[in-house]
Parts: structure tokens; sequence; C-alpha cells
């Protein structure tokens, strides 16, 4: 079994998806090991981003993510990392496949619904962040 991280999204949030989201995650097979509505604190934001912090979209994405609630995740399954990937749809909602969450749910690139680790390396970094207690 794998463990990845996942972050429903303040777009999400706020456009009462979370729920849908939640049911697709379970339909997936996902165990869910952890969960929490949070409002992401500036340490948070920063230590999640931090392989960004030299981009120019480094301080708007960390604001956005701290702009009102999100949902964070501790998921389960054999090959956690990918079919969560897999499941949340490419980074773009347009270029997404029918069916997944960013296709669904996300309106652009910055508002995607959505966040997932991209590597076990990464599952481990972010779910010691936020659910340390794992």
């Amino acid at each position: 079994m794998e463990r990845t991280f996942a972050i429903i999204k303040p777009d999400a949030v706020a456009a009462k998806n979370a729920g849908k989201i939640i049911d697709m995650i379970e339909a997936a097979g996902f165990n869910i090991v952890g969960m929490h509505k949070i409002n992401m604190s500036q340490e948070q934001a920063n230590e999640l981003y931090k392989e960004h912090s030299a981009r120019s979209f480094f301080g708007e994405m960390v604001a956005a993510m701290m702009a009102s609630p999100i949902i964070i995740l501790a998921l389960e399954k054999e090959n956690a990392v990918l079919a969560w990937r897999d499941l949340m749809g490419a980074t773009n909602p347009k270029d997404a496949a029918a069916g997944t969450v960013r296709a669904l749910y996300g309106a652009n690139i910055g508002a995607n619904a959505a966040h997932g680790s991209d590597s076990l390396a990464s599952a481990a970094r972010e779910l010691a962040i936020f659910f340390p207690a794992l």
C-alpha cells in the first residue's frame, strides 16, 4: 500500500464541489486515512511549494492556497500516487481527460480543483507537513 497527499483546493471548496470530489476518491478505491478542512498557514504554503520558490508565480500560488479553506487528505491505495494523479487529470483542466477531477471541477490552470503529490518522496514530505502523526 502507498500513501499520497491530496488537497481539494480553495476554488473547489468554495464552489461546494468537495463532497463530489471525495465521492470520486472513495469510488476509485482509495482509503481516506486522514482528512481535515483547514486554512493553510503561510508557513505550510511556503513549505508545500518550496520547490517553486524561485519562480515568478510562487507568491500568487501561495496566496491563492491561503485565501480560503481547503480540504487536506491522506490517501491510501496500491499505487496511490499514480492513481490519484490519474484521477485528478492534467494540470490544465482544458487538457484533462473527461471524467477526471480537474476536467469536471477545474476552472483554469490556477484554479484546477486539486493538488496531488508527484512522487513517493513528495508524498512523504507533504504528508509530514500536514499529517505528522501518520
